[in-house]
């Protein structure tokens, strides 16, 4: 991630462990993916409880391939959501500067002291 975006010159990363809420927010999209999916799968192609099928077994392999595969986009995407509910949209940004709250929590010596 920038650490400032590249349009607006906001800093992305305002404080020491401030990304450790998206852990919390990419569970729920993967939960909700999963449940999708599985809702999904029921619908088209079914469930069946006869010896020998195993549709459910299939389902989880192809499930646990998509989040592999998509596990970039939850991530970034949980950033932007947790970005989003704590910096607030600016319309009137080109003529604003970022406000100062939001550099004043910036120490760059504890920046990936984690």
């Amino acid at each position: 991630m920038n650490p400032n975006c590249p349009v607006c010159g906001q800093p992305t990363d305002i404080e020491v462990g401030f990304y450790y809420g998206t852990a919390y927010v990419s569970y729920a999209l993967t939960v909700g993916f999963c449940l999708f999916t599985l809702i999904a799968w029921w619908i088209l192609i079914g469930f069946s409880v006869k010896d020998g099928d195993h549709r459910l077994l299939w389902w989880g392999i192809m499930n646990a391939i998509l989040l592999i595969i998509l596990q970039p986009v939850f991530m970034r995407f949980s950033r932007s959501l947790w970005l989003s509910w704590f910096v607030k949209y600016e319309p009137d940004w080109r003529s604003k500067p970022v406000p100062r709250e939001f550099t004043e929590r910036i120490v760059p010596e504890q920046m990936n002291n984690w």
